[in-house]
């Protein structure tokens, strides 16, 4: 039997970006992660337990929102994967009436693209708190001050950067966080 939690120990989170900014990749990642699955899916190869439907799997695209549940540090986070793509945006704003906040992705190289403003007004429509998590940091042209600019400059959103890459493109290689004043060094 599933273990009760209390509401305030229950969060609604939402993973939202562009297409291709790396959602589902992530949402699988956090899966394998917390224990729920025992192998990481992959979209490209049509593995990937969020993508559900035979046409997802085939065109490699989330069409619909797709909940799932993991546990970790004696809470419940409820994830929705939403689909990035413009013709089904709807579905990104019927998630956003239901989270306590979102993940939104930017991809390293494309930085804020037009689907990333348009969930960035949904949420804000909504008031959904969110975080960003700037991805692919490892492909070429992976440039994360010009992703926080436009981040500035075209959604006047005014980030806290809480991490800085280590090493970018085929170099990176973890991450130096700033709060705890700590270099993770995924290569050791």
């Amino acid at each position: 039997m599933t273990q009760r939690y209390p509401l305030r120990k229950v969060r609604n989170i939402g993973i939202m970006a562009h297409i291709d900014a790396g959602k589902t990749t992530t949402t699988e990642r956090i899966l394998f992660f917390t224990g729920i699955t025992y192998k990481m899916g992959e979209v490209d190869e049509g593995t990937a337990v969020m993508d559900w439907m035979a046409l997802e799997q085939e065109r490699g695209i989330t069409i619909t929102s797709a909940a799932t549940t993991c546990y970790w540090e004696n809470h419940r986070i409820n994830i929705i994967d939403t689909p990035g793509h413009v013709d089904f945006t709807a579905e990104v704003e019927r998630s956003l009436r239901v989270l306590d906040g979102a993940v939104v992705i930017l991809c390293g190289v494309g930085g804020v693209e037009p689907q990333s403003e348009t969930v960035w007004r949904q949420a804000d429509r909504y008031k959904v708190p969110r975080l960003v998590y700037i991805n692919k940091m490892d492909r070429v042209g992976a440039d994360p001050e010009k992703a926080i600019e436009q981040l500035r400059t075209r959604i006047a959103a005014n980030p806290l950067v809480i991490q800085i890459p280590l090493g970018r493109e085929e170099k990176f290689r973890g991450v130096i966080d700033i709060v705890e004043m700590k270099e993770i060094d995924w290569g050791d």
